[in-house]
């Protein structure tokens, strides 16, 4: 029997550095017989020769689209947005499973070439929790930047746009700038901010916690709510009355909402820096409806608008590939966990994580509007 072929795509989302497959989890594969072609990429933080010391066959970029159709492609963002239908089995997240923007073309380029998605935001365990997630890297970056935001609002004031940001070498690195940035916030406020976090309980949340913690966040200082707090539904004074707010829940249907245009609108809102590191910004769940935007690395922020004249700034962060600002890290954590998963793929439609998967796919597929496979 021919051994399962495994092609690590390279990523096309700008700004993108992080990887699914890492070169100790591709070695891992190799010695259990896998065939690991991984494509060549100047983005991805792991070099090409780490994935070829180990065994990995290095192929052009891009060359996905012409490998035999039982080869498995394996990446982790969305494709680039075209038109030519998808014959492969391809496993990556795809952004289009809770009704995203535009979600129905995504999904349609699957069936329509015979294709498959199993997408790596829905693989769970038999309990229904994830093998493996970036929420808490998500969670640390968010909090990191958002600590940041805050602290270049002070220093410069409302109309100077936060700049862009680059991603990491380490944890260290990003640590030691941003404890220099709220050093200089703090200064200029005369305070530290307050922060509340909600989802605090979940991996995201805990990442935001420890970024807030190391960044020099009094305890007293973090607003740390979950499901309990949440509970009697928002709007919630207690984000308004904080400087800084970071979602880090997860959501599959609609909650009352956190925060609203129409509770930004009391006159002595601190709130100044908000991130959604869930970033649905298009879903009809999301509980923090005040922007339409999502944002990027090389432009971080975006401003609510229609606040009352004469009242602070309000800027939203909500990059939906936060992780990437700690690449290596993040990918090595993720593909760690996601590893026994990936082992079974030679067998995939026999295994309870992948059949699980699969299963949410037809579904998503039998609720395609009708003409959606059309082209």
């Amino acid at each position: 029997m021919a051994p399962t072929v495994l092609h690590l795509r390279s990523e096309t989302k700008p700004l993108e550095h992080r990887s699914a497959l890492t070169p100790a989890t591709t070695a891992e594969l190799i010695k259990a017989g896998y065939v690991v072609n991984v494509e060549r990429s100047p983005e991805r933080i792991f070099d090409d020769a780490e994935f070829e010391a180990v065994g990995a066959t290095l192929v052009p970029e891009h060359s996905w689209v012409n490998t035999p159709k039982d080869h498995i492609i394996v990446g982790l963002k969305e494709l680039e947005e075209k038109d030519f239908p998808l014959e492969h089995v391809h496993v990556q997240f795809a952004h289009c499973f809770k009704q995203q923007n535009g979600w129905e073309k995504v999904l349609a380029r699957f069936p329509r070439g015979g294709g498959t998605l199993l997408d790596l935001e829905f693989l769970v365990d038999d309990r229904g929790r994830r093998v493996a997630a970036f929420g808490y890297h998500a969670g640390f970056a968010g909090a990191a930047l958002a600590l940041e935001a805050w602290a270049w609002q002070l220093e410069h004031g409302p109309e100077k746009p936060f700049p862009g940001v680059e991603s990491y070498p380490n944890e260290a690195a990003l640590i030691a700038d941003v404890q220099k940035a709220l050093k200089a916030g703090a200064e200029k406020a005369g305070r530290q901010p307050r922060v509340i976090v909600i989802g605090a309980l979940g991996r995201c949340g805990t990442g935001a916690v420890d970024a807030l913690r190391k960044a020099g966040v009094p305890e007293e200082n973090i607003l740390k709510w979950d499901m309990a707090e949440t509970a009697k539904g928002g709007p919630f004074k207690e984000i308004t009355d904080s400087d800084i707010f970071v979602n880090c829940i997860y959501l599959t249907s609609k909650i009352p909402n956190f925060v609203n245009l129409e509770s930004l609108q009391v006159p002595d809102r601190k709130l100044t820096v908000v991130c959604d590191v869930s970033a649905d910004v298009t879903s009809p769940f999301t509980p923090v409806p005040i922007y339409s935007v999502a944002t990027t690395f090389d432009k971080p922020t975006v401003r609510v608008e229609g606040l009352p004249a004469g009242s602070p700034p309000l800027s939203v962060i909500s990059i939906d590939h936060l992780p990437s600002l700690l690449p290596r890290e993040a990918s090595e954590a993720f593909s760690r966990d996601l590893l026994p998963s990936l082992l079974a793929l030679n067998d995939w439609r026999n295994h309870p994580v992948w059949e699980r998967a699969y299963k949410l796919f037809q579904e998503k597929v039998a609720s395609l509007p009708e003409g959606a496979l059309e082209k």
